[in-house]
């Protein structure tokens, strides 16, 4: 048996190279090292059981810093059924307090790498895009793995643009009503309020109705003073209804300033497919099914591990979950920013949808599990190198 001459194998003693290579080995991540400083949005329901509701709807600006390190050597992955291949990466910490009370919301220690078309198992991107990876960690007690795709984009992002309601994004909704486990995710535009018609629904989500202990959202007790009536512009109730308006706010008025824009979009998610309702306000009841579409995200796969606290009961739990995080997808954009009268600046943008599952405490002892959308945008303008 002739032997295999061995050219492809990663040697064992890896030194980091010069800045230069390390760049460009990341590819369409290049220009993600470094210190990012920003501001956006969060909104999460979670169960209140001590309280006197189904949910409590957190609600709150954010300050963001973002910090990403190169990891300069290269990062073997041993193959058996073809030869080693090379990964690069980044590793990153994310800091997110609320912006009125600088109360600590999250903090996340992760890992982006890219990897190289494969053969066994065969994966390959798109024609002129690549294969990216975000690991992550989150104090909750959830580990993800959120795989997908880089592509390099001209153009304002975020802006809905004929055919996609965000340029540049494979999702076509980051909508924050909640919907039954196992139905498609609400269209964008939806609300809460209409998509219960005749129903009072979680009036949480209803900024007409008063805050109260019986209503219980921010800033009752969590923050003071009150929401502001706007952002950006905004009315505050579209702003929940679909966070991403504030991204879309910063590209309107950057475009009017005379901005241009070119950069890459990441597209990543822990599953490869997401069903999404059609139209805004759909909801399964007893009638024909509302049209639906399920989306397939390029190279999506991965997923979600949460402690046992989260995952409820067993084995499925009586009351359900207590918040199991169930999905995640995102998009980031890596915009380069030029200005008529000014230099280029870089500025990093993201929408991140994280789907948590939790029953409807006043069902019981019906359980009625419902997908409760959990949705993070910014914008992040890069400062340290």
């Amino acid at each position: 048996m002739a032997s295999r001459v061995d050219t492809a194998r990663v040697p064992s003693v890896r030194i980091a190279p010069d800045s230069e290579t390390v760049l460009k080995e990341l590819g369409l991540l290049k220009d993600m090292p470094g210190s990012w400083q920003g501001h956006g949005f969060n909104l999460i329901a979670r169960p209140d059981r001590e309280g006197e509701a189904d949910l409590y709807l957190e609600l709150n600006q954010t300050d963001e810093t973002l910090k990403l390190e190169t990891i300069g050597s290269p990062i073997p992955n041993r193959g058996l059924g073809q030869d080693d291949i090379e990964l690069a990466g980044l590793t990153y910490l994310q800091k997110i307090k609320d912006s009125v009370t600088g109360g600590a919301l999250h903090i996340e220690p992760g890992i982006w790498i890219t990897q190289p078309e494969t053969s066994y198992p065969p994966e390959a991107p798109p024609a002129g895009e690549q294969i990216v990876t975000r690991l992550a960690n989150i104090p909750h007690g959830n580990s993800l793995l959120a795989h997908g795709t880089a592509r390099r984009f001209q153009g304002p992002p975020t802006l809905a643009v004929p055919g996609s309601n965000y340029a540049f994004s494979a999702f076509p909704s980051f909508n924050s009503t909640p919907f039954r486990v196992g139905e498609p995710m609400s269209a964008a535009g939806s609300s809460e309020k209409d998509s219960d018609p005749g129903e009072a629904g979680f009036t949480q989500y209803d900024l007409s109705v008063p805050t109260s202990r019986e209503n219980p959202r921010t800033p009752f007790p969590a923050t003071a003073p009150p929401l502001p009536a706007t952002i950006d512009g905004i009315p505050m109730q579209e702003v929940v209804n679909d966070p991403i308006k504030l991204l879309q706010a910063v590209i309107e008025r950057q475009t009017r300033e005379g901005c241009t824009f070119e950069g890459i979009a990441l597209n990543i998610a822990t599953q490869a497919r997401i069903p999404f309702f059609d139209r805004p306000n759909s909801r399964v009841g007893k009638g024909a099914p509302p049209p639906s579409s399920e989306v397939e995200v390029p190279l999506g796969a991965g997923g979600i591990e949460n402690i046992p606290f989260l995952k409820g009961g067993e084995p499925t739990g009586a009351q359900g979950s207590n918040a199991l995080a169930a999905l995640v997808y995102a998009t980031f954009w890596i915009e380069t920013v030029s200005h008529p009268g000014r230099a280029d600046i870089l500025q990093l943008q993201y929408a991140q949808m994280t789907v948590l599952d939790f029953a409807i405490l006043n069902a019981l002892p019906a359980v009625v599990n419902l997908g409760w959308p959990h949705v993070s945008v910014a914008t992040l303008k890069r400062t340290f190198l």
